[in-house]
């Protein structure tokens, strides 16, 4: 069997990991079309894509594509996810439906964080320090 240096590996297995993301937005946003009885996403939902979109974030780090560019594919498909299956609605933000602007700001940071929890070396130290301020002033807040 022919052993592949890693680098050649990740990079081959690019678009592989990046060619579900083509077939997730038309899907979820079909899912949701005209379904006016959309429910919020709950917590356990938003921890899901939460995951996902972090997870997404640490292999497409790891195959070599830059920081901004896999967290704007990650979040884009999460805006994507809460519009198409839950009408742009979140459980934790009441009866409103969130703006794209909204979703996206929290999306981004929400998997910022995670990448942060599951693969910290991925993500770079001047978004490591901004996150770690934010975080420091959300908990003053409260």
């Amino acid at each position: 069997m022919l052993s592949l240096p890693r680098r050649l590996r990740l990079v081959l297995a690019a678009p592989l990991l990046i060619s579900p993301l083509a077939l997730v937005g038309p899907s979820a946003l079909a899912q949701g079309a005209g379904n006016a009885d959309a429910k919020p996403a709950t917590n356990e939902d938003v921890f899901l894509y939460r995951g996902m979109g972090s997870s997404y974030v640490c292999n497409a780090r790891a195959a070599g594509v830059e920081f901004p560019k896999a967290v704007g594919i990650a979040a884009a498909t999460y805006v994507q996810i809460l519009n198409g299956r839950h009408g742009g609605q979140v459980a934790s933000a009441g009866d409103k439906k969130l703006t794209n602007e909204q979703l996206f700001a929290g999306a981004e940071f929400q998997i910022i964080t995670g990448a942060l929890q599951f693969c910290p070396k991925e993500v770079p130290a001047d978004v490591k320090a901004k996150v770690e301020e934010a975080l420091k002033k959300q908990k003053a807040g409260n």
